[in-house]
């Protein structure tokens, strides 16, 4: 009798409301990688041009495989990653974005290539189905979709404009977050824009669908209606901020409605200067393919900077990744005055601050901002089992029983069951180093068990 009264109290418990942002317990349940210099053969209608990518990451084109060793971003140390550009042959990387496809398999989106318009002329846009195998910590890609626009629906000039299959790039779109919708089409959320883009099941370019926030038409510095004015000192009129756009996109249970939510706050209108430490969440009808004109607001928690992913778990509740812009285990942290060289690398900006949050966005307060209700800690993974595949680089007689999820950049978050979700990491390649100090990160995915939290209201 008493042992059935306390599991009574413990299930009871676990459903009782939250009454603040809740740190939860979370346990790894499984680790799987893809390589990180995973390359595909572009398609075999696309000019061959593309079986080489990365030419102009640097100052200027090359055109030499393998000849630029690569480091990574300013900011981070320059230390070596271990690999060469350019590739011979297109990136599987930048798993931005990640949604259940019902049997065990996750549709993923790719970013834009290398980083930024003017560098990723020459990679391809992509959208990928894979499945991972969690005992055996590997991860199968099933199938890729190359994205395009053969029926001419973007109003401005493509790169591959005068050739007939018309692929898109990385200096067209930034794609950052999908969503599989129940017709067979996806919904992608887009940075450069930022834009909501719909492409058909084989990766055609449907629409485009500007952002409108009241009766404003949002736009970044990359939007492609702006362009460098004749006079220095002029302004350009944007509020987003650049590789600030959709990162997050969550379609309800229904299908009917999606919330886009931005990675990094607004400008202020008219001013060089956040308008606070929040981001827009912007309600969409996909139905009608137009926004309602309802938004919300997410406050960032502190020390994080921008969002990774935001996926719905039922008709209110959703996982929201925060993030804050450092890479590496703390414990290798560079110390005061010491900087990373090659011989001697460090953590010049490790990570702090990456959790995986939920919120209620049917509660919000009168400032609109939805309600947290709790959240995990990805610097703190509970690894009892020691299932980790690897724990990377860290100082000696770090815990043996916990896994740091390091990353500069983690985009992807889904709710898996009723005790599982699964988190990856965008590895930025090949300019992301992590988990190694020199070397380059792997596309990871873990799946965590964190029963507690997915029952939290």
């Amino acid at each position: 009798m008493r042992r059935s009264l306390l599991a009574t109290a413990a299930s009871l418990a676990l459903s009782l409301p939250v009454l603040a942002d809740q740190r939860f317990e979370v346990t790894l349940a499984g680790h799987a990688m893809l390589p990180g210099a995973t390359l595909l053969a572009p398609p075999a209608d696309a000019p061959e041009y593309f079986y080489l990518s990365g030419r102009f990451t640097g100052a200027s084109r090359v055109e030499q495989p393998g000849s630029v060793p690569s480091v990574t971003l300013p900011g981070y140390g320059a230390r070596p990653t271990g690999l060469s550009l350019p590739f011979q042959g297109q990136p599987l990387q930048g798993f931005s974005g990640i949604k259940p496809a019902g049997d065990g398999s996750y549709w993923v989106t790719g970013d834009n290539g290398f980083g930024n318009r003017r560098n990723s002329p020459d990679a391809l846009l992509m959208i990928h189905r894979i499945r991972p195998d969690f005992g055996a910590g590997s991860v199968a890609v099933e199938r890729t979709i190359f994205l395009s626009d053969p029926n001419r629906v973007a109003p401005f000039l493509v790169a591959t404009e005068a050739t007939p299959s018309r692929y898109l790039t990385g200096a067209d779109f930034d794609p950052e977050s999908l969503q599989p919708l129940p017709d067979g089409t996806f919904l992608v959320g887009e940075e450069f824009g930022p834009y909501l883009l719909h492409f058909d099941g084989e990766g055609r370019l449907l629409r485009i669908v500007e952002t409108r926030l009241d009766a404003e038409v949002l736009r970044s510095p990359d939007h492609h209606a702006l362009s460098i004015p004749p006079q220095p000192g002029a302004t350009i009129p944007f509020r987003a901020r650049r590789s600030g756009g959709y990162e997050g996109l969550a379609l309800t249970p229904d299908g009917r409605t999606a919330w886009a939510m931005l990675e990094q706050p607004l400008f202020a209108a008219g001013e060089n200067r956040s308008e606070g430490a929040f981001l827009r969440v912007l309600e969409f009808d996909v139905g009608r393919m137009e926004w309602t004109g309802r938004t919300v607001r997410f406050r960032l928690a502190e020390g994080a900077t921008a969002i990774g992913d935001f996926n719905f778990i039922d008709e209110r509740r959703a996982l929201v990744i925060e993030r804050d812009n450092g890479e590496g285990d703390p414990s290798l942290s560079c110390a005061q005055g010491i900087e990373s060289t090659h011989e001697r690398p460090c953590f010049a900006n490790p990570a702090r601050v990456k959790r995986v949050t939920l919120v209620d966005m049917g509660s919000t307060d009168a400032e609109g901002f939805v309600r947290k209700i709790g959240h995990v800690d990805l610097m703190a993974i509970r690894d009892p089992q020691s299932i980790a595949r690897h724990r990377g680089d860290r100082a000696p007689g770090a815990e043996e029983t916990v896994l740091r999820f390091p990353f500069f950049t983690i985009e992807n978050v889904a709710m898996v069951d009723a005790d599982h979700i699964i988190v990856g990491n965008d590895n930025n390649l090949p300019f992301s180093a992590g988990r190694h100090l020199s070397r380059v990160d792997d596309n990871e995915l873990v799946l965590l068990r964190v029963p507690e939290l997915l029952r939290a209201h």
